[in-house]
């Protein structure tokens, strides 16, 4: 009984990690924050990119383990038409600041320290990343983060820029 029991658990998790990830298309909301460079970025203003914002926080264990890979997709494609943008959701940004000077990163970070933004994307999960195509639709949303998850952005980051 009890290895059955184990079984059910382990398959009911395995389904429901797999519901952390969507394709949506809708129009991403359009926002603008402060960087941490102290210039506003405004999402409007990078269409005809593919744009990956992925919101985070610095007491977050899988967005301090996904931060380095992202920004390896960051400097392989940016290039190429992929702007990656670094959402911080926390009140003190110092606490983002602090993080990134022990792990810096080359891609823009931005502070949504009202979780105003985070809101208009219904983020309920840290990390979660969102895919918006070139003409700015909202073309994926991913809820957390677990290792090989980055195979999959890539890939549809790639169908993207193909597109």
């Amino acid at each position: 009984m009890r290895l059955l029991k184990s079984i059910l658990t382990v398959t009911v998790l395995v389904f429901s990690l797999s519901s952390l990830a969507k394709e949506v298309k809708e129009p991403a909301p359009d926002f603008t924050l402060k960087s941490m460079s102290g210039e506003n970025v405004k999402l409007s203003e990078l269409r005809g990119n593919v744009v990956m914002i992925n919101f985070w926080a610095s007491w977050c264990g899988p967005c301090r383990q996904e931060m380095p890979l992202l920004d390896d997709f960051y400097k392989k494609y940016n290039k190429l038409g992929f702007v990656l943008l670094g959402v911080n959701v926390e009140e003190d940004s110092s606490k983002a600041a602090g993080y990134l000077k022990e792990v810096p990163v080359s891609f823009p970070i931005l502070y949504d320290n009202t979780n105003k933004v985070s809101k208009m994307y219904d983020i309920d999960a840290m990390p979660s990343t969102v895919l918006v195509d070139r003409e700015g639709n909202m073309r994926f949303l991913h809820r957390g983060y677990k290792p090989g998850d980055e195979n999959e952005y890539k890939r549809l980051m790639k169908k993207l820029m193909r597109e």
